[in-house]
């Protein structure tokens, strides 16, 4: 984890903090809903840090991937640098490959300057937290342990790094997607039980009402017979 912390001379745009003119905010939610509050929390906590960053619209821009929130943000005229939709279940590196790499190398290119991640964390089947997460610049890479060997590097340590960290970084955003995912799973679990529950309870309530009108409808006709 001590890679890029060593003799200093090595300067990755990846790990360099510099002026933030823009930030760019990756936000993770669904294609489709039936989720409970899974899409609104995150979104909700996405578009309040927004508003309480920001002043204007030059000085942010977003990421987004998933269906409800490319809707939200393009409702609420929120600049949308990149979007990906259409992921199903399960979802492999590949499908999320070019948006992870599209990520970082505008980054590299200044597209923007620090990137942060909005997505729920999965915590149980019945709890799921929205998280936040600085991703780039990778400041905090090597947790400031002690560096208790010197490393060769075969080739240089800059050829290494210009892989790596893009890897890493894109490493990062597919961890999260998968953590969303695990999470959107157990919210539609949840929703659709409640709703199934509530459903049954409705029905059974509705039962009786109707037994009971039908019922009083019988008897009135009985004593209309009999009288």
């Amino acid at each position: 984890s001590n890679v890029g912390q060593g003799s200093g001379s090595v300067n990755h745009p990846m790990l360099v903090s510099r002026k933030v003119k823009r930030t760019a905010y990756l936000v993770i939610t669904s294609d489709r809903g039936l989720a409970g509050a899974f899409n609104s929390s995150v979104l909700r906590n996405a578009y309040q840090a927004i508003q309480e960053r920001h002043q204007s619209k030059d000085e942010y821009t977003v990421i987004v991937i998933g269906r409800v929130g490319r809707d939200f943000f393009k409702n609420r005229g929120v600049p949308i640098i990149s979007e990906l939709t259409g992921l199903g279940d399960e979802v492999t590196f590949t499908e999320i490959k070019d948006l992870a790499r599209q990520t970082v190398q505008m980054f590299i290119d200044e597209a923007f300057d620090e990137l942060h991640l909005f997505y729920n964390h999965y915590v149980s089947a019945i709890s799921q937290e929205v998280t936040e997460k600085k991703l780039l610049p990778l400041t905090d890479l090597g947790g400031g342990g002690k560096r208790t060997a010197s490393y060769e590097f075969e080739p240089s340590e800059e050829e290494i790094l210009e892989v790596l960290l893009p890897q890493y970084a894109e490493s990062l955003i597919f961890g999260a997607l998968l953590d969303s995912k695990a999470s959107e799973h157990a919210a539609r679990m949840t929703a659709m039980k409640s709703a199934t529950d509530n459903a049954k309870d409705l029905i059974d309530s509705l039962s009786l009402s109707y037994n009971r009108a039908r019922q009083a409808a019988i008897t009135q006709e009985i004593t209309e017979i009999v009288g």
